[in-house]
């Protein structure tokens, strides 16, 4: 396993040119998997870790996330970069005790949102979703880990698809000392080539988690520099449970398990280490 420095350095090294794609398991086994299939790195998704412990997206506490994380590190030899949400804390101070916390876990990235969880005023004020930043950055720094910083703009996933907004603010988070940035919900062409080219040279993701008819090439060519899925893996493998499920509710035997993996495909996967 690499140290958690050796770590960060190689998953800077990853956003420095092309474009990667970075998948989001929501388990150990799941990351054991995209492990296997070549990946170099992976990031957790808060949505699939709430749904796996029977909660909806944004009700795990930061003590659950932490341990999550933690098993997540373990589990693979990949870097992983935390969706750390809105930093589970109102106010900068909380927000750099908590990163604190989560880059003792080993993680070699971690995303802030600007997210404030009340539908009724869901987005932080620029200069306070600034602070919070600068304050995730100087746990950051403090830590002496280099672990990547991610400053999300939650405009379009808060209700407030305001694209010069949502770029005002990846730019205030770039200055802040995000080292890449991201808007999840944007999709389209020019809004993609519009974020990368209003933050450059720095780093974006993109968030792609249904289906798109861009391609790997398409998104590179815009210039991107990686693509996440967000909760689109967990969605997918929870699509195919209930379909199986429901078909079993039904007594049907001849389909339920029609797409099943073989037991044995899954022990060698996770069969100890040589």
């Amino acid at each position: 396993m690499p140290t958690p420095s050796a770590a960060c350095a190689a998953f800077h090294a990853l956003h420095e040119q092309g474009c990667f794609i970075l998948p989001n398991p929501w388990d150990a086994g799941s990351a054991r998997f995209l492990e296997s299939l070549g990946f170099k790195a992976l990031a957790t998704t808060s949505s699939g870790m709430a749904w796996s412990q029977g909660r909806r997206d944004g009700a795990a506490t930061l003590e659950s996330v932490l341990a999550h994380l933690r098993t997540m590190v373990a589990a693979t030899g990949l870097p992983l970069n935390a969706d750390f949400e809105n930093g589970y804390a109102p106010d900068a101070e909380g927000v750099a005790r908590n990163v604190r916390l989560a880059v003792e876990t080993g993680v070699a990235g971690l995303s802030v949102e600007d997210s404030t969880g009340n539908p009724d005023d869901p987005l932080f004020p620029i200069e306070v979703a600034v602070e919070r930043l600068r304050a995730a950055r100087g746990a950051i720094d403090a830590a002496g880990t280099g672990t990547l910083l991610v400053g999300r703009a939650e405009n379009f996933f808060a209700g407030r698809p305001d694209l010069d907004d949502a770029i005002a603010r990846l730019q205030a988070y770039a200055e802040a000392g995000a080292d890449c940035l991201y808007a999840p919900g944007i999709r389209s062409r020019e809004q993609i080539a519009a974020v990368v080219a209003a933050v450059a040279p720095k780093p974006v993701n993109l968030l792609v988690g249904s289906v798109s008819e861009l391609s790997l090439q398409d998104i590179a060519a815009l210039g991107v520099r990686r693509i996440s899925v967000g909760g689109a893996l967990a969605r997918s493998a929870w699509g195919g449970f209930m379909q199986a499920a429901q078909a079993l509710a039904q007594g049907r035997f001849d389909t339920a398990f029609a797409h099943a993996a073989a037991g044995d495909t899954l022990n060698a996967l996770f069969a100890p280490r040589p």
